[in-house]
């Protein structure tokens, strides 16, 4: 029997919904296969995102280097303090991986971090009650130390992290810290903590010394284990350039040395001090007081002024020697003409000699330089012409800014407008100057007459590529003078070093010549007018050495020193000027001048030559071979071809095959480093100066990974009895002809030589860049 069909409509509704849904799926499937996208986002990166993960590789921070390549400011190893509070870390609840008690966690981080408890306990209950898996403690939890991070770790508390992390160091303290200035950590609106330069070259250069982070990606699973052949993407970090400075270390730590010993001696309202190469323009040393320790901000005012730079000052008497070279070059000089000291008249204005006015009689003007006598450049003035003075003053650069390499400097302000401040700027008061532009004005007369402009920047290097952005090369910034003049004002200034009247006899070196003039120049109060009183006077020196061939040139002003009732203002200046001089020149390898007519020897090229038979030769000469190696042919030598040793010096020679140790003794730090090149043996230096002692004994051959430790010491400890002898020409004279001007300007003015005026000028102390000067009257007290 046939059945009969019998059609299911609800049957074939379900179908038709079925089929649909089927199609719709497939349509779906198909869309996304085709487009890669779900409601407008690409499912590549929603996967991407889920399970790459993304490691941050920290960039470096340039480095700031000194002139020979050590550190001044680097990046180092620090740590992080993190506390992990999220209870899914603890798998076994007898060893747990979090915070368990925010109490004991908080008193016990208090003494380490240094912060109070209450704000401790506060960030760790806040954490736990938001159910945050970490918190942080802010600027007291970072930046902690290796040897403070185990110290802490051995207390076991549970839940503390250290991530590891940089921190920007200081290794030697106070050190040109308002050139140098200082980085620190810098929390951004967006989260992220960086370095961040606030002050000095850290600042200035913040751009270059910043590196670019890079970052590492890679693939996990969903509990974060890396997946089997998943590819990394690493984007590589770049480092920061580092700075490379003219600044040297050793010359910079003598100075700090001396500036601080002398600050806490006689504790100055304010020094600058500033070492140059008057050769090349290079400034090799710079520091100020007050001062500040970068690595800690210890000390750090609210003054952030580079004072070398951005303070204007009248210089005083160092001015006269810029007035006697225009004087010399023009051939209005005659050292051996009378004039009479005491008082001098401009018009209706009268200036006095700076001890109240009395001079010294009739006396040449060779004597009345020695002297430091006011009266002299008046009369000086009159032959070379006011005019004329002034055209002298704009070529050695004064009222212009120098243009080294360093924002906000100060041009400062030479007033013109009447004839009583050209004569007042010849002898150093009212107009007003930097102590950058002293040196580098003083440039030209240890120069031969070529004025170097002053730079700080040697170059700027990529550590990755070696590639150079930048290199400072010596440049010239005028001739204001001839060769002739220059050596002619050398002499003139190094009597008064020598001469029974000279008034920088306490500046005497024990074994160099030096030529240059003390300054006494007076200090203007709150209300803009002259400061009175022994001690309220800017006490200065500008001085070079040796005398005939300068290698060094200094400025150095010591501001408001409290003197001792039997000493006067330049004994503080020449404390730090002759221990920063003296052990300057040695650290140089300067030969003392009481051997400079000693038989000098050139160094010829040795390479190739046998060993014994040349070692014989040198000793015949004097000089003392030291041998690197044991083979009998030379393969290196320092110093090199040309050079010239004095009888005594050492001369290296590079011979190949096993170095043994000669005795260091006496060595200084370059004839160490350049044993060191030669030799290849592994010697770590400690300290500056000379060669003190040696960890490995004379003779003996280091084993293999073994270090040589070298210690050096000052030359005023390897050298206890010259450090002696040197300070005893620091005692002032005792009888009246011999007086310095710094004894006679301590000594009150008199109004009988000393006519008011309106049109005297001078600055406003508490506005260092400030150059409108309010009036005052002439003073004759000033050197």
């Amino acid at each position: 029997m046939k059945k009969k069909f019998r059609f299911q409509g609800g049957a074939f509704l379900l179908f038709l919904l079925f089929a649909g849904l089927f199609f719709l799926l497939m349509a779906r499937i198909i869309t996304i296969q085709a487009t890669g996208k779900v409601e407008g986002q690409e499912l590549a990166a929603r996967a991407a995102a889920k399970y790459s993960q993304e490691e941050v590789l920290t960039a470096e921070r340039g480095k700031i280097l000194d002139r020979n390549g050590e550190v001044i400011a680097e990046d180092t190893l620090t740590y992080k303090l993190v506390a992990v509070l999220d209870e899914s870390v603890t798998t076994n609840p007898e060893q747990p991986n979090h915070v368990i008690d925010a109490e004991e966690t908080a008193a016990y981080l208090s003494e380490q971090l240094g912060t109070p408890k209450e704000e401790l306990v506060s960030i760790l209950e806040n954490g736990m009650e938001k159910d945050r898996y970490q918190v942080e403690f802010g600027a007291a939890g970072r930046e902690i130390s290796h040897t403070q991070m185990l110290e802490m770790k051995e207390k076991d508390l549970p839940g503390l992290l250290f991530v590891k992390d940089l921190k920007r160091l200081y290794p030697n303290g106070v050190f040109a810290s308002h050139l140098i200035g200082f980085a620190m950590k810098e929390e951004f609106e967006d989260g992220q903590v960086k370095t961040k330069g606030k002050m000095g070259l850290e600042s200035i250069h913040d751009d270059i010394l910043t590196g670019k982070n890079g970052k590492m990606e890679f693939d996990t699973d969903k509990w974060g284990y890396l997946l089997p052949n998943s590819q990394e993407a690493v984007t590589p970090a770049i480092d920061g350039s580092n700075l490379q400075l003219t600044l040297d270390r050793t010359l910079q730590n003598f100075l700090e040395d001396a500036m601080s010993s002398v600050q806490e001696e006689y504790n100055p309202a304010r020094m600058i001090a500033v070492i140059a190469d008057p050769d090349t323009g290079e400034i090799l040393g710079m520091s100020q007081r007050p001062t500040f320790n970068p690595n800690t901000r210890e000390g750090l005012s609210d003054n952030w002024l580079n004072e070398s730079i951005e303070l204007t000052i009248e210089p005083g008497s160092p001015m006269k020697v810029f007035t006697l070279a225009a004087a010399v070059e023009e051939g209005k000089w005659d050292p051996n003409a009378y004039y009479d000291s005491g008082t001098y008249t401009l018009l209706d204005r009268t200036i006095g000699d700076h001890n109240s006015g009395r001079g010294w009689g009739s006396i040449t003007f060779l004597e009345g330089f020695q002297r430091s006598s006011n009266v002299s450049m008046g009369y000086l003035l009159e032959r070379l012409g006011a005019d004329n003075f002034m055209n002298y003053i704009d070529a050695f650069g004064f009222g212009e800014k120098t243009g080294i390499d360093l924002p906000n400097e100060a041009a400062g302000k030479i007033l013109d407008q009447y004839p009583i401040n050209k004569l007042t700027t010849s002898y150093g008061q009212g107009s007003t100057v930097t102590p950058i532009q002293m040196i580098q004005a003083a440039t030209a007369l240890a120069g031969d007459g070529t004025m170097m402009k002053p730079y700080i920047i040697d170059q700027i290097k990529n550590p990755d590529t070696g590639d150079v952005t930048l290199k400072s090369e010596p440049e010239e910034a005028g001739t204001p003078i001839s060769a002739e003049t220059a050596k002619k004002v050398r002499e003139i200034m190094a009597s008064t070093v020598t001469s029974e009247v000279g008034s920088a006899q306490g500046f005497a070196l024990q074994d160099y010549s030096v030529a240059g003039k003390t300054g006494t120049a007076q200090v203007p109060g709150e209300d803009g007018r002259y400061m009175t009183g022994t001690n309220n006077y800017l006490f200065s020196f500008l001085g070079m050495a040796p005398a005939d061939d300068p290698e060094l040139l200094i400025y150095i002003g010591v501001q408001q020193p409290q003197l001792p009732a039997d000493e006067y203002g330049s004994v503080p200046v020449s404390k730090i000027f002759t221990s920063v001089m003296e052990n300057g020149l040695k650290y140089l390898n300067i030969a003392p001048e009481n051997s400079i007519e000693a038989k000098t020897v050139e160094i010829e090229d040795y390479k190739g030559l046998p060993m014994e038979e040349t070692v014989s030769q040198l000793k015949a000469k004097g000089l003392n071979p030291v041998i690197a190696g044991d083979n009998s042919q030379i393969s290196d030598q320092y110093p090199t071809a040309g050079e010239k040793l004095v009888a005594g010096e050492n001369i290296i020679l590079r011979t190949g095959g096993t170095t043994a140790i000669p005795d260091f003794t006496g060595w200084s730090k370059r004839e160490l480093l350049a044993f060191q090149a030669l030799s290849g043996l592994p010697l770590e230096i400690a300290g500056q100066g000379f060669a003190m002692t040696q960890s490995v004994a004379e003779g003996a051959v280091p084993e293999k990974g073994e270090s040589v430790i070298i210690e050096l010491q000052p030359p005023e400890v390897f050298y206890p009895e010259q450090s002696l002898n040197a300070e005893e020409p620091q005692q002032q004279p005792d009888t009246e002809p011999a007086a310095t001007e710094s004894q006679e300007a301590a000594e009150p003015a008199t109004e009988q030589t000393t006519e008011p005026t309106t049109e005297e000028p001078t600055t406003e102390p508490t506005e260092p860049t400030t150059e409108e000067p309010t009036e005052q009257p002439v003073n004759n007290e000033n050197e």
